[in-house]
């Protein structure tokens, strides 16, 4: 998943423990093996080489796709699967910005309405497009997680995907999980906690894998039809009925930006928690002293 990954659990069985344990190595090495943009033996990577050929897809990415169009659609076009070259051009790990050419090329095989998707079968309009499901992978993987250990028998637990949280259960005693939220630009720090019972909760933010040049920071959320990173917010939190949607949620707010993001997040009744470039914070998510 690129990222720490931990399963809490509380329970007095250990075949139950061991299970559980297995099962979400098992889905998250699927999930990460099946999507994964860096990997060139991914269902990601034979999309991309399949291009204008068109490829029949599972059920299971059928689904996913039609969750990202639906974003697309209700976003105004801020949600884009397609964004993969863009993604590519702020990672971290290239260190360096990207020129304007490269951005303008980037662009050029960018953008939703350039894919065709009549399901199962997509097909993408240009070549060298590259889908990107960062968005909403990781949340979906630690929702399949977190079923897959009530599945094995566990009723009270926490799936923590580099800090994408799916609830398994409550505690034993009934009692809700008391869950941190970090803060951006303080290590080891909290800016807020939180009870969950059950649910997700997910953060988009820019300190855990941005592009950092001559001291200023580069989010990898990027804005799919300008080609540069979101800016505004350092992180954005919400708590939702799943991982899943806490996630979509969050990226929407920060590629909304502070003028958007926080009234957005507003408008669809979440709590949540932003927290500016400047250390200020919104949102009704207890904040920590």
């Amino acid at each position: 998943m690129g990222c720490p990954c931990a399963l809490h659990l509380e329970t007095d069985a250990e075949p139950i423990a061991r299970a559980a344990q297995a099962a979400v190595v098992a889905e998250c090495t699927r999930l990460d093996r099946k999507y994964s943009h860096y990997r060139g033996d991914s269902l990601v990577a034979r999309i991309a080489a399949s291009a204008m050929a068109g490829i029949e897809v599972d059920a299971e990415t059928a689904d996913l796709i039609d969750f990202a169009a639906a974003l697309h659609a209700q976003s105004g076009g801020l949600f884009d699967i397609t964004a993969g070259a863009l993604t590519r051009l702020w990672d971290a790990q290239r260190g360096r910005l990207p020129d304007k050419a490269e951005i303008s090329a980037a662009l050029a095989v960018t953008g939703w309405q350039r894919v065709r998707w009549r399901r199962p079968f997509l097909r993408l309009a240009v070549s060298r497009m590259h889908l990107d499901l960062g968005g909403i992978v990781k949340e979906y993987a630690a929702d399949r997680c977190a079923q897959a250990c009530r599945d094995a028998g566990a009723v009270s637990g926490v799936i923590d995907l580099g800090g994408d949280l799916a609830l398994i259960g409550p505690h034993r005693d009934g009692s809700p999980w008391i869950v941190g939220i970090k803060a951006p630009r303080a290590s080891g720090r909290a800016a807020a906690r939180i009870e969950l019972p059950r649910g997700g909760l997910a953060t988009s933010g820019d300190y855990e894998r941005a592009l950092i040049i001559d001291g200023r920071r580069y989010s990898h959320i990027v804005d799919p039809r300008r080609g540069e990173p979101a800016q505004g917010f350092a992180s954005v939190s919400v708590v939702a009925e799943s991982c899943l949607i806490a996630g979509a949620a969050a990226t929407l707010a920060m590629l909304m930006g502070v003028e958007g993001g926080g009234a957005y997040l507003r408008g669809l009744g979440l709590p949540h928690l932003t927290i500016r470039e400047d250390g200020s914070c919104d949102g009704d998510i207890v904040r920590v002293a």
